[in-house]
């Protein structure tokens, strides 16, 4: 247990820590030093001692001891002793020294934030004028509104008796009386309305009538985007949490199904070096969730009007938001170099006879595949399927179907892949696997292709191009027809082959490109 000494200070019985203790005897001592060989010196080291103890009592202290916070405190309401003119004495109090003006907020004069009245007390000056400057200016697009704001942010309130000094200026300010005439400290000095007329009286209360209509409305807006910042905060924390902790995002989507966020960071082992992914999920969530805590927090402060010493843990938290953000952008840069180049091949293929029925049809299916975890990036047709057994990644291809030039049919089965350099590249595009084959007047194709066990995802592709005469009728089963990634034109419209409605899967093509074929021309056999 810290040790407590007893002192009597005005007559009055308090018990004090050690370290403020020390504190306290320095000030009292440059104080006496300061005062002792003045004249009225006594008198004046009394006062300042029954006005001590008058802030010891209001402050209480923890659990009745004074602090050295309590000291610092009170030193800060009172003065250093060098602030002091051991000269002259006014009524038993200390005159102070002049010391250079300062501009600060006037919170013993506030319409709305003391702007004006702190202007008014630095330039010696009357604030009525002030206030109207600023009314006639906010008149030309807001301007005094946006200044006005501004100084608000700007400058410190002058809430200590030393920035209230600096602001009047001791010359034409009186320090507060550190006698107990009173029952509370009292401001002697010059305020905004000793200095004005009965005119500007009136016009003070208007803007102060404003100013209270002003801040009410204000503090209902400031309510409302404060508990906006709290529930947008708390939700987006929520969503993350049950979306990539408990990996249940069916409660925020209307349709759940094919859902795949909770796989991404699942996924991250076939993108990056596997030792690097702890670091990027727990960098990914800092850099998500201190910015969700700092929107709670600033709503939590407009709601509730407080102000804090959260300086610090501001500072710390915002250096740490912005290591994880950089360390994480280090991360990414060194692994996104093997995603630099682009290489691709195309493989060619003439089909044997050029028939007017095709049939499209896939052979080796994804519902024949034992996977575990499914991505599929939004609005495209791009899907990856994961085998954590194997380490091995399926890939949806896509399948366009256009005219050809001639009457002859041909595939093209397109390769992409991404590597650190354009050979690099060329060399994944080439291993990937992909199988097709033509059987009489059917067109069988894989509805995936497969990257090499062992080698990462280089954001490969695969696209199936088929070009087939004037005038050939197509016949796509349903999982082909999914694959299609050309647009299609019916009427007037163009539409993605994703967005068909059901129905006989009978396609033409034309001058336009692929139509769907009536029902009279459909083939009935």
């Amino acid at each position: 247990m810290d040790k407590t000494i007893n002192i009597n200070l005005g007559g009055i019985l308090f018990q004090i820590d050690e370290d403020a203790f020390r504190i306290l005897r320095d000030y009292l001592q440059a104080i006496n030093n300061r005062f002792s060989n003045s004249q009225g010196g006594h008198e004046t080291i009394e006062d300042i001692e029954s006005r001590i103890a008058e802030i010891f009592q209001s402050q209480k202290g923890i659990a009745g001891v004074i602090s050295k916070e309590n000291v610092e405190s009170m030193i800060a309401i009172i003065g250093k002793p060098e602030d002091f003119d051991p000269g002259e004495t006014e009524f038993g109090a200390p005159v102070y020294i002049n010391q250079k003006r300062k501009m600060y907020r006037n919170t013993d004069d506030t319409i709305i934030g003391g702007v004006c009245s702190g202007i008014a007390a630095y330039l010696d000056s009357d604030p009525v004028l002030f206030r109207i400057l600023f009314v006639l200016a906010a008149a030309f697009f807001g301007t005094g509104f946006l200044i006005y704001l501004g100084l608000w942010i700007a400058l410190p309130a002058a809430r200590t008796e030393s920035q209230k000094r600096a602001m009047y200026g001791n010359d034409n300010h009186s320090n507060r009386s550190l006698t107990r005439n009173t029952d509370s400290a009292q401001i002697t000095g010059p305020t905004g309305y000793n200095r004005t007329s009965r005119i500007g009286n009136a016009i003070n209360e208007v803007f102060r009538a404003l100013g209270k209509v002003c801040y009410i409305i204000l503090r209902i807006f400031l309510i409302m985007f404060g508990v906006s910042f709290v529930l947008m905060g708390f939700l987006f924390i929520l969503c993350y949490i049950l979306i990539f902790i408990f990996k249940f995002p069916g409660v925020f989507s209307m349709d759940s199904s094919g859902v795949s966020l909770i796989y991404v960071f699942d996924f991250l082992k076939y993108i990056v070096n596997p030792a690097t992914v702890p670091w990027i999920i727990i960098l990914s969530s800092i850099a998500f969730i201190l910015p969700m805590l700092a929107l709670i927090y600033w709503g939590v402060k407009m709601i509730f009007w407080f102000s804090a010493r959260d300086g610090v843990v501001s500072l710390v938290a915002l250096v740490i938001w912005v290591m994880s953000i950089a360390v994480l952008s280090i991360i990414g840069f060194n692994e996104g170099i093997s995603l630099a180049e682009t290489g691709k091949t195309t493989i060619k293929n003439v089909l044997p006879k050029s028939p007017d029925t095709l049939y499209v049809a896939t052979d080796h299916k994804i519902a024949d595949l034992k996977y575990d975890k499914q991505i599929t990036l939004p609005h495209e047709e791009y899907s990856v399927f994961l085998n954590d057994d194997k380490k091995e990644l399926y890939i949806r291809p896509y399948l366009s179907v256009d005219r050809s030039e001639d009457k002859i049919s041909r595939i093209e089965v397109r390769k992409r892949a991404t590597g650190r350099t354009d050979p690099e590249a060329t060399a994944k595009a080439e291993a990937l696997i992909y199988n097709y084959k033509f059987i009489s007047d059917s067109l069988k194709i894989d509805e995936y292709f497969t990257i090499p066990a062992g080698r990462k995802w280089s954001a490969d592709e695969i696209g199936i191009h088929l070009y087939i005469p004037l005038g050939t009728v197509l016949k796509f089963d349903e999982q082909s027809r999914i694959m299609v990634h050309s647009h299609f034109r019916d009427g007037n419209e163009d539409y993605l082959q994703s967005n068909w409605e059901s129905g006989t899967g009978n396609w033409v093509m034309t001058e336009d490109g692929l139509e769907p074929l009536r029902d009279k021309f459909v083939d009935k056999k």
